[in-house]
């Protein structure tokens, strides 16, 4: 009897704890998965995603890849900036933009293919300027199968972007994000058209931020992504797990032309005004300083009575510009501006050209040795000058191996020189000197030594006669209109 109650009280305990599983089962997903499930892109609440997986992903990817479209166009020849920017690139970098057919974006003829975002229901568009430059038609196609001809309202090649338009209502959207408060290790997803296979979405996270200095374009604050980017890829979107748009999926590099988990976006916080300012004006209008600039090395920080190897060397100052008239000189070097600290030339080249026209702009510089604080106000950048243009230059080097020649009219011609510039041309430098590791190059212009100026073959010969072994040395360069500082170890 006993055993018996104990089999029956075994079996109602098993039934009470199926009961209560299959009640737990019938439970709601969690809110942080409760978002825009079933609403078009752009039109519900935020994403709030406490910790993402697979739904959160696939709830992202239902929101976002409505408005993320496929981009056909028709070409003529190619312009000739566009063979040339593509001879400069294909080398290392590989623009993510595949072919609607032969495998070379870069056909005379035929139709492209590249990604768009769309930013709004009334049709706008962002994408690469290399996705549409030259094209002489322009067609849309929404993963709905839609399709529009498109509309070029502006174009930035310093920046690789576009703004493109569709005749269009109440299309699906992506929420602006806000990149600035991205980290490297979040997760992202890019959704694009690689290969011509549409609404494709690839998740990575952010392996870099700030990237400079790559040579892809004149403007550069890449955010680096491992998510496989692909030919076809250019122009798509680059989203946070909130389902916004941080960023333009632009480049990648690889050795092959395919995937190799390196690939590089427009930051929104760069895309987004040039987006509206695209669209409000035709153009893009950045700030400009008028500055020739490089960063500081260990040894110009002791030549320029620095402590640390901070800021930005002012190497030349345009004339009548806003440096000019806000008492910049060359020689200067930057350490701070609007109560910033200047790290280095690109962050103070992206902290000028963001600075809305006509701004009163103080300035930090040390000359001299000493601190000085100066206002410049903000010009706006014209088209046929380069704003804030970045150097970069190898230090230690040593002037055996160097052969100079004084510059003549027809030697200032050929290297397009104005009337102003004196100095000693470079005709050769042996190669491995010291000079040669130092990037001294065939064709630079020696205007100064240790900040004496050179008018004269003479006045190069005296002031290298009275150098000796061991000394460092300071050159003011001149390289095809740019100035450039150099240090030099005899």
């Amino acid at each position: 009897m006993k055993q018996l109650l104990q089999r029956k009280l075994k079996i109602l305990v098993g039934l009470a704890i199926l009961a209560m599983a299959v009640a737990w089962a019938g439970q709601p997903v969690p809110s942080s998965h409760a978002a825009i499930a079933n609403s078009p892109a752009g039109v519900s609440a935020p994403l709030a995603l406490d910790s993402p997986g697979e739904q959160g992903f696939a709830r992202v990817a239902h929101a976002v890849t409505p408005a993320v479209v496929n981009i056909t166009g028709s070409w003529g020849a190619r312009p000739r900036d566009a063979r040339e920017f593509r001879d400069r690139m294909e080398e290392f970098f590989r623009f993510p933009r595949g072919p609607h057919g032969p495998m070379d974006p870069w056909e005379p003829r035929g139709g492209g293919m590249g990604s768009g975002v769309i930013v709004s229901p009334d049709g706008y568009i962002v994408t690469n300027n290399h996705v549409v430059q030259g094209a002489s038609e322009l067609m849309v196609t929404l993963p709905d199968k839609r399709e529009f001809e498109a509309k070029v309202i502006g174009t930035d090649p310093k920046t690789d972007l576009a703004v493109i338009k569709v005749e269009a209502r109440d299309l699906p959207y992506v929420r602006w994000g806000d990149s600035s408060k991205v980290q490297v290790g979040d997760y992202v997803l890019a959704i694009g058209n690689p290969f011509g296979l549409n609404s494709t979405v690839t998740l990575g996270i952010v392996s870099a931020l700030g990237r400079g200095r790559m040579g892809i374009t004149q403007y550069e604050d890449f955010i680096q992504t491992d998510a496989a980017i692909n030919p076809g890829n250019s122009g798509g979107a680059l989203v946070n797990v909130r389902g916004e748009l941080i960023g333009i999926n632009t480049a990648i590099v690889s050795r092959t032309g395919g995937y190799q988990g390196v690939g590089f976006a427009v930051p929104v916080t760069m895309a987004k005004p040039i987006y509206e300012s695209l669209r409000e004006t035709g153009r893009v209008v950045r700030g400009y300083l008028g500055v020739g600039i490089q960063d500081v090395t260990q040894d110009l920080a002791e030549l320029f009575s620095l402590e640390e190897s901070k800021g930005v060397l002012v190497s030349d100052v345009a004339e009548e510009s806003p440096a000019e008239r806000g008492g910049l000189k060359r020689g200067d070097v930057i350490v701070g501006y609007r109560e910033m600290p200047v790290e280095d030339a690109v962050s103070l080249q992206r902290m000028v050209t963001r600075t809305p026209i006509g701004t009163e702009a103080p300035i930090k510089v040390v000359r001299d040795g000493r601190e000085k604080d100066l206002t410049v106000k903000i010009g706006e950048h014209p088209d046929a000058m380069k704003v804030a243009r970045a150097e970069h230059q190898k230090s230690t080097s040593a002037l055996a191996g160097v052969l100079v020649r004084e510059v003549d009219t027809q030697i200032g011609r050929d290297l397009g020189l104005n009337r102003k510039t004196l100095g000693v041309v470079v005709t050769s430098v042996l190669p491995g000197s010291g000079a040669d590791r130092a990037g001294l190059s065939r064709g630079d212009v020696i205007r100064e030594i240790n900040r004496q100026p050179i008018t004269s073959l003479q006045d190069y010969e005296q002031l290298i006669a009275g150098l000796k072994e061991g000394q460092r040395v300071l050159l003011l360069i001149n390289r095809r209109g740019a100035s450039l500082f150099l240090t030099v170890k005899v």
